[in-house]
């Protein structure tokens, strides 16, 4: 909120439920003991015009005299698609859509609502660590991490954002995360576990915390009944995915998430994921650590902790496709930075 090059409100929608930022921005605006009639209001998202867990900000925005707005990116959704800026306009509002850099920046703040209005299905992320001779994981006598303190810290960071993050049945039984965000006061993520099998331990830290957020374990049509059971009365909910690959399954498991009214999956790996998912064409963005270390071959053997004696590897052998890599696909923009010991580069190959 703006009058005379002085900003007199600001306001962001800070939870699902709680009041759009075009109201938070009115009444902080009313807290300075300031008076909106008249201002400019700049908005990142076009104004909603319909009913939903809070009502229209058009009519918040006319209610209170503003008399410009200007927006820098359109709502895709089919409950909005121009009504808000046609109302404003017809209440005598003077409305301005941003044009270049501003509202490309705008869209990019908004990517996985913005992905999950025009496809029902969430913006996917894939977060990788791997050392300088492609290894993305250790072995059973080494340090569980490859990547540095300062890129760990930085995952849990990332950990409170999205809606959902997920991992394969390999990391799950190697390593025993918690897939938390170990920060104070932090929104923890719905936790999934793409495992075919229904192979996660039922005494894993995935199920002994369930009180801190809950786990979605996604296994293919064929998976065992008694241990899907098990996992049933463990607490975690399980989803059936059909399709006759990995790849195949992750498609059915997104829509299905989007339907739940998750918008953003973060990835953490490992490489049998990763490689389901970008057969399957659900990856939107990558952010990779590169590691100043060398790890040793081989990956192929048994995992101590897999109870089959089973490598992840011969799991994705036997239960995905052959990937296609005819297509390369290129980034539409990347960046590099260092981050403590490691390098990240983050990739984003679809703008939504």
């Amino acid at each position: 909120m703006v009058r005379d090059g002085e900003v007199i409100g600001e306001g962001f929608h800070a939870e699902l439920g709680g009041l759009h930022a075009e109201r938070a921005a009115l009444e902080d605006c009313r807290r300075r003991g300031e008076d909106p009639a008249g201002a400019t209001m700049y908005v990142s998202l076009e104004p909603c015009a319909h009913q939903g867990r809070q009502p229209p900000c058009t009519e918040a925005i006319l209610e209170a005299g503003i008399a410009r707005v200007v927006i820098a990116s359109e709502d895709p959704s089919e409950k909005a698609a121009g009504r808000g800026p046609g109302m404003l306009r017809d209440g005598g509002v003077e409305v301005e859509l941003a044009a270049g850099a501003e509202a490309g920046a705008a869209r990019l703040l908004n990517q996985p609502f913005r992905k999950h209005a025009r496809t029902g299905l969430p913006l996917v992320t894939l977060k990788l660590a791997i050392s300088l001779n492609g290894r993305t994981s250790t072995g059973s006598a080494d340090s569980p991490w490859i990547s540095g303190e300062a890129s760990r810290s930085l995952v849990h960071r990332w950990r409170a954002e999205p809606d959902a993050i997920a991992i394969g049945i390999g990391p799950a039984l190697a390593d025993d995360p918690l897939l938390t965000a170990r920060l104070p006061n932090a929104r923890q993520p719905l936790r999934i576990v793409f495992d075919s099998d229904a192979r996660l331990p039922l005494d894993s830290q995935l199920l002994a915390t369930l009180d801190q957020s809950p786990v979605l374990v996604v296994v293919a049509p064929d998976a065992d009944s008694s241990r899907a059971t098990a996992l049933r009365d463990a607490g975690a909910e399980v989803l059936v995915a059909s399709g006759a690959t990995a790849a195949d399954r992750v498609s059915t498991a997104l829509a299905d998430l989007g339907r739940r009214g998750i918008t953003s999956l973060f990835l953490e790996g490992g490489r049998t994921l990763a490689s389901a998912f970008t057969t399957s064409g659900n990856l939107d963005e990558t952010r990779i650590f590169i590691a100043p270390v060398l790890l040793g071959e081989p990956e192929l053997a048994p995992r101590p902790s897999d109870p089959e004696g089973e490598s992840e590897n011969e799991d994705l052998a036997r239960r995905t496709s052959p990937p296609d890599h005819s297509e390369r696909r290129v980034a539409l923009h990347s960046s590099t930075e260092t981050v403590g010991e490691d390098i990240l580069i983050t990739s984003r190959f679809r703008e939504w």
